[in-house]
């Protein structure tokens, strides 16, 4: 969608601004990494120039969470650790609808089909009024939670024009079922979509939670270790992080 959580969400907060701050709007983004000739890569795209909201800036695919994520039953469900992860001071009681937004704008605005391909678990819907939803699972495609993980949640700063309250995502390029390369069936919402090494990536004209987002990615790749989500919102003016602790 347009209003891309990871193009409009900043990491300062805004001061002196009058008014009740607007509610932010549940989204979420999927970042997908691949192997290439021994380098570690991650498909991006790049805002256009005439966008009201970080025009020019690279991001992954994502946007809002929509009434038809909501009503899809997936091939396979989170891993209990990663629905608990989502629940951490949030009021959704389905996260697995933040998960399935992922999936369905990464093919809105990508055109690659991800998730399991073959016969759907029994119960697993087949059939969808959205059209993004009906082109995903006529392609034979059903979504696979269990293979995603989480990394951040991030919510844009009160008093913003916008606010989202964004889940960031991973999934290995493995769960594409389709051509890796084969964007032609891309939306237009992003220009420029490529796969970029992490190097690269972070010398582009990023969102400062993009930035973020791709430092954690860097971490686990580089030091072979998984820590739990961090969690990155404006409390009494001063932006922090924190740890999404379960445990």
């Amino acid at each position: 969608m347009d209003n891309s959580p990871s193009s409009i969400i900043e990491a300062q907060s805004t001061a002196g601004s009058n008014g009740p701050a607007q509610k932010p709007k549940d989204a979420a983004t999927l970042i997908i990494t691949r192997q290439d000739q021994g380098e570690l890569k991650v498909l991006m795209g790049q805002r256009h120039a005439n966008h009201s909201f970080m025009p020019n800036k690279y991001v992954f695919p994502g946007g809002r969470v929509s009434t038809a994520d909501t009503q899809i039953v997936p091939h396979s469900e989170l891993r209990d650790h990663v629905s608990r992860q989502l629940r951490f001071k949030s009021r959704r009681k389905n996260v697995s609808a933040l998960a399935l937004a992922a999936i369905r704008e990464t093919f809105e605005e990508t055109g690659l089909l991800v998730g399991h391909r073959g016969k759907p678990h029994p119960g697993a819907t087949t059939v969808s009024t959205s059209r993004e939803w009906c082109d995903i699972l006529q392609a034979g495609v059903w979504p696979a939670l269990d293979k995603l993980e989480f990394i951040a949640r991030a919510i844009t700063p009160p008093y913003r024009p916008k606010r989202f309250d964004a889940r960031f995502f991973v999934a290995s390029s493995d769960l594409i079922q389709s051509d890796f390369d084969d964007t032609t069936k891309a939306s237009g919402e992003l220009i420029n979509l490529e796969w970029v090494t992490l190097e690269r990536a972070l010398s582009l004209e990023l969102p400062n939670i993009t930035h973020a987002v791709l430092g954690l990615i860097r971490e686990r790749y580089e030091q072979q270790t998984v820590r739990p989500p961090l969690f990155f919102r404006t409390l009494n003016g001063k932006s922090i992080s924190e740890t999404i602790d379960i445990d």
